[in-house]
């Protein structure tokens, strides 16, 4: 097993890369932004064993990246909500996606198209709104389906609410729209 920690190197890079440099660590601040909150909707939109999902919570957790609290609508369990300081990664994981979208492109283009709230235009590469110049933070950002998104069936209800625009940040409506499977009912929601 590789080490989790550069302790050689007296570098910021090889401290950040200690917090969100291991696999599975960015999807699961990428579904932060995009709005999830319960382990259980993590744990099935990612398909990432329980014990790593649970691992990287509590780091980024323990790094201020999240905030875990109580859930308002279920006893003993918790939500994780993403802070100021893990929405200032925003600009990182957008130059992450761009560059996949154009190196490692999906079948049929993007599969998400990211606007501005404010005037609807939509990013440029570096995070910049198109329309009207302005740099837009994380919190100022709509996700809506992009030409990439298919329309395959699935019992995720991550992926079910992500085919609706959603503003970055604010909790992801995971509900179960009627006739619907609930994906809690197919997967154990830990």
């Amino acid at each position: 097993m590789l080490p989790k920690l550069y302790e050689d190197q007296d570098c910021s890079l090889a401290r950040t890369l200690e917090i969100i440099g291991e696999r599975w660590t960015m999807l699961v601040v990428r579904d932060a932004f995009y709005g999830v909150r319960r382990f259980g909707d993590f744990h099935t939109h990612l398909g990432i064993p329980k014990a790593v999902l649970a691992d990287r919570l509590r780091l980024l957790t323990q790094h201020g990246l999240l905030a875990r609290e109580a859930d308002s609508e279920h006893v003993k369990r918790f939500v994780y909500r993403l802070t100021d300081k893990g929405a200032e990664l925003w600009p990182a994981v957008h130059a992450l996606r761009v560059w996949g979208e154009q190196h490692a492109p999906s079948p049929g283009g993007a599969r998400r198209i990211f606007r501005h709230v404010r005037c609807g235009g939509q990013l440029d590469a570096r995070g910049d709104c198109r329309r009207c110049r302005k740099t837009v933070r994380a919190f100022d950002v709509v996700a809506e389906p992009g030409p990439g998104l298919t329309d395959r069936p699935t019992a995720d209800p991550v992926t079910v609410a992500l085919r609706q625009p959603h503003r970055l940040c604010h909790r992801l409506d995971t509900t179960p729209a009627a006739g619907q499977v609930d994906a809690a009912d197919t997967v154990h929601a830990g």
